[in-house]
């Protein structure tokens, strides 16, 4: 099972005067903490409300510092439960991101759709065309005939080469 893990981060930023400039620090920092490791991971801005629901802007500033929240999302590869897999995350994040807190806020599994995906394109490109009949087959161009005649080349020349081989 694969899962992509969203962990909030809280980057202090010092003096700054904005909370545009706050974020840009901020987002740069955490890049290159994270880089050249886990150029994977995905930095976004965080979310923040208040207890009343108001949404607030990711950065507080006071006194020329600022706490600055990040979303860093990850995607972790074969493992047992969603649990697994933000442990995975904080761990991986956590090393290289030192003395910054980080909570797990969302873990979403993945589904594995893709492999069968690719299997049935393979197999309908595998299939001979039932519409075409001999008359447009001879309407081919120049470069399709160079192509087909290439690939006769090739089934002859690969049977040589596992002889070699064996």
């Amino acid at each position: 099972m694969n899962c992509r893990v969203v962990v909030e981060a809280a980057v202090p930023v010092f003096d700054v005067e904005t909370e545009d400039e706050a974020i840009r620090i901020a987002i740069s920092k955490t890049g290159e903490m994270l880089n050249p490791d886990l150029n994977y991971v995905e930095i976004n801005m965080g979310e923040r409300t208040s207890p009343s629901g108001e949404e607030l802007p990711p950065a507080f500033i006071a006194a020329d510092e600022a706490l600055v929240a990040l979303e860093l999302e990850m995607t972790v590869f074969n493992v047992e439960r969603e649990e697994h897999a933000s442990r995975i995350a904080r761990k991986e994040i956590g090393q290289r991101l030192e003395n910054i807190p980080l909570e797990v806020i969302h873990v979403e599994t993945i589904e594995e759709d893709d492999d069968e995906t690719d299997e049935d394109e393979a197999e309908t490109s595998e299939e001979p065309s039932e519409s075409t009949t001999a008359g447009e087959a001879t309407n081919e161009t120049d470069s399709e005939r160079e192509s087909a005649d290439e690939t006769d080349e090739d089934d002859e020349i690969l049977p040589e080469f596992e002889d070699l081989v064996e």
